[in-house]
């Protein structure tokens, strides 16, 4: 006979199917939401619902998703790194902020649930999903969410805008990479300096040459605000900095050796012991060039070099990032602004530019970068993005037990 125990948040499902004495088919039903937020789409949960254990809670976390599996055929994970995110939001652990947002990378093929930094765009999610699950007091027209990141220990700040008492939806605010139009949420970033290393430059060098085993001394600028970041200069690797992710990705050579650098960084950063050790998150790897002209691989539209001022391209998690990470905008717009950096370099007066535009593969994306200048010191006054994001669905997710 079908009963329902509620432990907590969740509710606990068993139906019962005698099989040599042994009851079958326990389910747990945890609440969640879908949500897209900015270029990635991830799945929103309240810490409340999920075990405290830190291990039950990555194995509940990866049954959810539907890992390890190539195509997560069993949760709710979409089989690619920019849909297989989660964020945990629960309340603030801390006077100045609103809620605790913790943020987890899924693997996809791995039992693993990566917490090393923070994603900017499912970021973008957190004030309004904290918002619609009551967490935080609704405002209109605009509701200011102070966000404490727990993997990074810094505090985001979100102006959701409101309408009829829930964050809006409709507006006139495009991202490339996401069809239509929708509310702008700003984000500031610029209390994030140092969230892995506690520095901004965490070699203390704008840039610095570092040897890569079976390619060569490459220069490289290490920053750090949002998620530590390496640049190089897509001309010292034999790219060009406009290729497209099927370019990169269905190229094992140029995998390899993009991995082979960002690897060495991670070296350099005290972030893994050996090469083979190295794990596919943390530093992120950018390869930079000047301005030029190129095609969005999402719409075939042409880029012009005049709408960018420089063109990126991210690794994430051992592939290129179709678009941009949020974070990773943040420390790319952050390192334009040093003197000296391989992406200073690329850009035509980067002093003067209170927004710059990432050319991406997908198109161009803007990021505020208020920086003032005293001597040799930089002080970020706001460093920051616009997202949008959209509920897609709420209600249960239920995963087995064991």
């Amino acid at each position: 006979m079908p009963s329902a125990l509620r432990r907590g948040c969740c509710t606990l499902i068993s139906l019962s199917f005698s099989k040599g004495g042994i009851d079958m088919a326990l389910q747990t039903r945890i609440r969640c939401m879908i949500m897209r937020g900015g270029t990635s789409k991830g799945i929103y949960l309240l810490e409340n619902d999920l075990p405290a254990d830190p291990a039950k809670r990555e194995r509940a976390i990866l049954k959810i998703f539907g890992s390890p599996d190539v195509r997560q055929i069993d949760g709710l994970g979409g089989a690619d790194p920019l849909t297989s995110k989660v964020a945990i939001v629960g309340p603030s652990s801390l006077p100045d902020a609103d809620v605790d947002y913790t943020f987890g990378q899924v693997e996809i093929a791995g039992a693993k649930v990566q917490f090393d930094g923070n994603c900017g765009n499912i970021s973008a999610g957190v004030g309004p999903f904290a918002i619609l699950m009551g967490l935080v007091k609704v405002q209109e027209p605009v509701a200011t969410v102070r966000i404490h990141n727990t993997n990074t220990g810094k505090i985001l700040i979100e102006e959701v805008p409101m309408e009829d008492g829930e964050p809006a939806v409709n507006g006139d605010y495009a991202i490339p990479g996401v069809p239509g139009t929708g509310a702008e949420i700003k984000i500031n970033f610029s209390s994030t300096i140092g969230t892995k290393t506690g520095k901004l430059l965490p070699t203390g060098n704008p840039v610095d040459h570092i040897a890569v085993p079976g390619i060569g001394t490459i220069a490289m600028s290490f920053v750090d605000m949002g998620n530590p970041l390496v640049f190089v200069r897509a001309g010292d690797l034999g790219f060009t900095g406009i290729e497209s992710p099927q370019e990169i990705d269905g190229n094992p050579d140029s995998l390899q050796k993009l991995e082979a650098v960002r690897a060495s960084a991670a070296l350099k950063l005290g972030f893994t012991q050996s090469l083979a050790e190295a794990v596919p998150a943390l530093p992120m790897l950018a390869f930079v060039a000047p301005p030029q002209d190129y095609v969005d691989f999402t719409t075939g539209n042409p880029v012009q070099k005049d709408q960018v001022d420089f063109v990126s391209r991210l690794m994430f998690m051992g592939i290129m990032h179709k678009t941009y990470a949020g974070t990773g905008s943040i420390c790319t717009a952050a390192a334009a602004k040093i003197p000296g950096t391989v992406v200073f370099e690329q850009i035509e007066n980067p002093r003067e530019k209170n927004v710059l535009r990432i050319g991406h593969p997908a198109g161009s994306m803007p990021v505020n970068a208020y920086a003032r200048y005293n001597g040799d010191d930089i002080v970020f006054e706001n460093v920051g993005n616009s997202r949008t994001a959209r509920r897609i669905m709420d209600g249960y997710v239920y995963i087995r037990e064991d």
